[in-house]
């Protein structure tokens, strides 16, 4: 089993037709992700990498039944881009593209809030990897290669060390039911809280691992619900022990500006509920490793 997305789940591309949603979409379609129609608006009636194109969300999801978007759409244009999706009535939508103004995703977020907690849309991202089913469904940039289908779930806020994290878990026959990038911009729409939940009520997701960096309070939220309401083991690990406090590194949403927000500090909280923790990046593999041995 997975969360969020499998082998049936259908899916809108929007920004179809540039050059980096063409070639996911290709890639997306070859793992066997049911991709069932693109938007991009102007394009309506064309079609790209064999999917029909629509000229507005609500549109294709009328005619195809789509339930999930993924997002390619350049950044001055990607906020919008994903308001249409949630007015359209989209359940998940998977944001990639990067360099969203901050200011344009506290619209977005206070654009979702006008529908009801029960439906509206999972925003996923932006600035984020996606999210892979191994086995099922790619919605993203994942290399799909490295994943291999077990019962393990990821979420991190770092794509490239969520990719580390999966092959280093599949030399060792240790296999992922989802992972899930949640990006590292400073605002964004599903936090580790979220995930963790949907992990924790997945009857075939056995162990977490949780890849966090510095800045923001999101690793200190989690500790929390990992606390409280976790029955599961967590794994995870902390980029960033290294950084200087006050100056960004890598994602925008990297910068320490108040306590808990240090790698260390996020550590020893995360460490104070239970979580094990990988000390390097590549100990993640053998630090979930020993875990599941530990619980069999």
């Amino acid at each position: 089993m997975s969360i969020l997305i499998d082998r049936t789940t259908p899916v809108l591309v929007q920004g179809i037709s540039g050059k980096i949603g063409s070639f996911h979409t290709k890639e997306m379609r070859a793992y066997g992700t049911n991709v069932v129609g693109g938007v991009v608006p102007g394009r309506g009636g064309e079609t790209v990498e064999g999917v029909p194109v629509f000229d507005t969300v609500k549109e294709a999801a009328r005619l195809t039944g789509a339930t999930t978007s993924v997002v390619f759409v350049p950044p001055p244009f990607a906020a919008d881009a994903i308001m249409e999706a949630a007015d359209a009535g989209l359940k998940t939508c998977i944001t990639i593209t990067d360099g969203i103004p901050a200011h344009d995703m506290i619209r977005v977020k206070r654009y979702m809030r006008r529908y009801r907690s029960e439906a509206r849309m999972r925003l996923i991202g932006p600035n984020c990897a996606g999210i892979i089913s191994p086995g099922q469904a790619l919605v993203g940039i994942m290399p799909d290669h490295i994943y291999l289908p077990g019962s393990v779930g990821v979420v991190g806020r770092s794509g490239t060390l969520g990719y580390e994290a999966a092959s280093q878990m599949k030399e060792l026959g240790i296999g992922i039911s989802t992972s899930v990038g949640i990006g590292g911009d400073p605002i964004n729409g599903s936090s580790f809280t979220d995930i963790l939940a949907l992990f924790e009520e997945d009857p075939d997701t056995s162990a977490v691992v949780m890849i966090g960096e510095i800045g923001g309070p999101q690793e200190a939220e989690a500790a929390e619900f990992v606390r409280t309401s976790m029955t599961k083991p967590v794994v995870a690990y902390v980029a960033g022990l290294s950084a200087p406090k006050g100056r960004t590194m890598g994602h925008a949403g990297a910068i320490i500006s108040a306590f808990g927000e240090s790698a260390s500090e996020k550590v020893e909280i995360l460490r104070e509920v239970g979580v094990t923790i990988a000390a390097t990046p590549s100990a993640i593999g053998e630090t979930i490793a020993g875990v599941i041995e530990q619980a069999a």
